[in-house]
């Protein structure tokens, strides 16, 4: 049995969105960050370092988001090519995603939604250089229906970030290869069902602030 630990973030929805595309069977267990449920130390034994998503199957636990990916797609013997070529070529974008757009849009996150203190030329720092790695997703798109030729997980790990550019604040304005394959991708019923996993947790008014400020330290 698959059991997913999760909460409504772009990594979280990776990990849900590649199991509904996959058509595998699992439990979620819904991780509710504002209250740091992923620092118990029951959670830190499944990850020692204390974010979400996390994958237990039959008692083995995988955690970052894009080696729970790789390993549901080689499970499932889908959405991973098999050739080398093909294989690596996938990989070399799913790198792209976690060293890359993920990190950039998570500290433009921090500096432009939390921090307590605007600080200009970080916010524009890191709008900017996510503003950048959405023109190469652009640029890889204009010859391609996805990313490596054929839908993949690859896709899956970008678009999850990728449609949260407005939460970021930044502008995807002048990108029609992106913003084609942003519809295509969040059109997906299997993605519409991911991204509704797990049902997000409501706060309270008196909430909001403390969740900003834990925020910042928790982005996942």
């Amino acid at each position: 049995m698959l059991t997913l630990y999760t909460a409504p973030t772009p990594n979280g929805w990776k990990a849900s969105i590649a199991l509904e595309e996959l058509g595998l069977p699992y439990e979620v267990r819904a991780v509710d960050l504002h209250l740091s449920e992923q620092k118990t130390p029951e959670f830190l034994a499944l990850n020692p370092n204390g974010r979400i998503p996390v994958l237990v199957d039959d008692g083995f636990a995988i955690f970052e988001s894009g080696a729970i990916l790789v390993w549901l797609a080689e499970k499932a013997g889908r959405l991973l090519p098999a050739e080398a070529r093909a294989r690596s070529e996938v990989l070399q974008w799913v790198f792209f995603q976690v060293g890359g757009l993920g990190p950039m849009m998570g500290q433009a996150n921090v500096f432009y939604r939390y921090a307590p203190e605007k600080i200009p030329f970080a916010i524009e720092r890191y709008q900017r250089e996510s503003r950048r790695l959405l023109e190469v997703l652009d640029a890889r798109l204009a010859a391609r229906e996805f990313l490596c030729g054929a839908y993949s997980i690859a896709d899956i790990m970008h678009w999850s970030w990728a449609h949260t550019h407005r939460w970021s604040g930044v502008d995807v304005s002048g990108l029609p290869h992106l913003d084609r394959w942003l519809h295509a991708v969040g059109g997906r019923p299997a993605v519409q069902r991911g991204k509704a996993v797990p049902v997000k947790v409501a706060l309270k008014p008196e909430d909001e602030k403390l969740f900003a400020e834990k925020a910042r330290g928790l982005l996942v």
